[in-house]
């Protein structure tokens, strides 16, 4: 494994320790991957903040959206066994339709681009208000017209992933449950996936919470119930380190995979452009398609009652990133984008090494908080309280034994300036000066807070 890797994967779970406790989220868990291999797998906080449960690696969470890559990986499995061609018409396989639904291909299916329904006219499920659809309630609701033309745009179905399901069904002459957890979830080697709910009893789950603000206070929401016949669409429970994984196996490049590299190939390809996004992002077959900065990933995100979580793979680095978190209101995407800028960072920057090593750790004044992160040939000064901790980081030069400057910063820093480390007799260090300012460990510095202002 590369050097600023390693580097990258040693600080990357002090920084999600800090932003779990700068948002007091209940709880999240990583899983990263370098070549289809568990290179970092952590948990954080609590998987049930009632019965104060604390969360593990082990823990499974419900991955919702993820379930459209799995489904999409279904299907292409069938097509490369000559069931089906992605340009057949979807009535070709499930009767009862509405004519313009029936003429649908599977490709628009797979791309959101069918112009069904996103969730119905009644979106209750998605709220606990009542059981998702069964079969029959899929099927009336499919036998209503589209609400826009196929091939107008990109328009996320559920529905639509739904009536994937249904294919599948129709093909294998089975339930897609089973099908899918024996030609997609065990062939992939996933021991701690499952296509839908309840949780399978002996393992450990990871409960969903609200928000704070309607009570002031979050709540605890089972998040394991039965998703029924839209469980192609979000039925999934896994952990993070089984998606990272399964995500990994998806690289049109990767060694081992359930589907051949043509089949991965086509699911990653660009197939419709989101135009109102704010951010440029694409779909492919059950595949997000984005970027951070000049980094391509490809993956998924999840949403479900209490639960938010995306998993994402960086082709061109065999690394795949997997976050989940169990609140609602959780910045799983937010923190995988947070990741990347870090690998990004320390893939630029380098590894630490001898002269530069020692200039680390994290240090607090009144005002906040800095990471010292070294780098090969400098230290940068970053923020874990952003969600790029790297963003407008200044450098210091290390001239010295335990003596510095600043050699790049802000117009309104302290650029020229100088650093310094100061160390107790044991020879650990007990003070940072960055410019003028004194930085101390953590526990001095609450020390300090408490005897200047709580008398």
């Amino acid at each position: 494994m590369q050097a600023w890797l390693d580097a990258a994967l040693d600080y990357i779970p002090g920084w999600l320790d800090f932003q779990m406790r700068q948002s007091e989220r209940p709880g999240c868990s990583i899983a990263i991957t370098h070549k289809g291999r568990i290179v970092l797998e952590r948990a954080f906080g609590s998987a049930d903040t009632v019965k104060g449960t604390k969360l593990t690696s082990r823990h499974r969470f419900r991955a919702a959206s993820h379930s459209k890559t799995f489904t999409s990986a279904a299907i292409m499995k069938l097509r490369e066994q000559n069931h089906l061609r992605l340009d057949d018409r979807v009535g070709d396989y499930v009767p009862g339709l509405y004519r313009d639904v029936a003429e649908c291909t599977i490709n628009q299916l797979l791309s959101h681009s069918a112009g069904i329904i996103r969730d119905g006219t009644d979106t209750g499920q998605w709220q606990d208000r009542r059981p998702f659809l069964d079969r029959q309630e899929l099927m009336h609701a499919l036998a209503e017209p589209p609400v826009l033309a196929a091939s107008m745009q990109l328009k996320y179905s559920n529905h639509g992933y739904g009536l994937l399901g249904l294919v599948v069904e129709a093909i294998a002459g089975e339930p897609f449950k089973d099908w899918l957890s024996r030609e997609i979830i065990t062939a992939s080697k996933l021991r701690n996936t499952q296509p839908d709910g309840p949780a399978t009893t002996g393992k450990p789950f990871a409960r969903g919470h609200s928000g704070k603000v309607l009570l002031g206070h979050r709540v605890v929401i089972p998040a394991d119930n039965a998703t029924n016949a839209l469980a192609p669409a979000t039925g999934i429970i896994s952990t993070a380190g089984d998606l990272a994984r399964f995500f990994a196996s998806l690289d049109p490049d990767a060694k081992t995979s359930v589907l051949t590299p043509a089949s991965r190939r086509e699911m990653v390809r660009r197939q419709w452009r989101d135009p109102h996004s704010t951010i440029e992002s694409h779909y492919g077959l059950g595949m997000m398609i984005g970027k951070v900065d000049d980094w391509e990933w490809f993956g998924h995100s999840g949403g479900f009652q209490g639960v938010a979580s995306r998993t994402v793979t960086l082709p061109k680095r065999d690394i795949t990133i997997s976050v989940l978190t169990n609140s609602i209101d959780g910045p799983a995407g937010a923190w995988s984008d947070g990741i990347i800028h870090i690998l990004r960072g320390f893939s630029k920057r380098g590894a630490p090494t001898k002269a530069t090593a020692g200039w680390s750790g994290r240090w607090w004044t009144v005002w906040g908080v800095i990471d010292l992160v070294a780098a090969k040939d400098h230290v940068a000064v970053a923020s874990p309280a952003l969600l790029n901790p790297f963003s407008g980081a200044s450098k210091i030069k290390i001239a010295g034994q335990d003596v510095g400057w600043i050699d790049q910063s802000s117009g309104y820093g302290n650029p020229g300036e100088g650093a310094r480390l100061v160390r107790g007799r044991t020879g650990r260090i007990r003070e940072v000066w960055i410019a003028g300012t004194k930085f101390l460990p953590e526990r001095a510095a609450r020390a300090e807070l408490k005897k200047m202002y709580q008398k």
